[in-house]
């Protein structure tokens, strides 16, 4: 299991607490929803979209990153 997807829930947590104000499962439930592009009632992706997300951004920085470090090491 990628470790993004184990963050996926303190990176909503973090988002819905700094730009929704809530707290606890609240601010999770927002901040992923919020990276998903809204509730599935609005026509979003909701939190399943969210966590996607952040999956597919931290694993292209991990990958970025093993490229630069491999490139440093030659």
């Amino acid at each position: 299991m990628p470790a993004a997807i184990l963050a996926a829930p303190a990176i909503g947590g973090a988002l819905g607490a700094y730009l929704g104000g809530y707290s606890g499962a609240a601010a999770s439930s927002y901040g992923l929803a919020f990276l998903g592009g809204g509730s599935l009632a609005t026509g979003g992706l909701g939190m399943a979209g969210g966590t996607a997300v952040v999956s597919v951004v931290g694993g292209g920085l991990g990958g970025v990153s093993d490229y630069f470090a491999n490139i440093a090491m030659e």
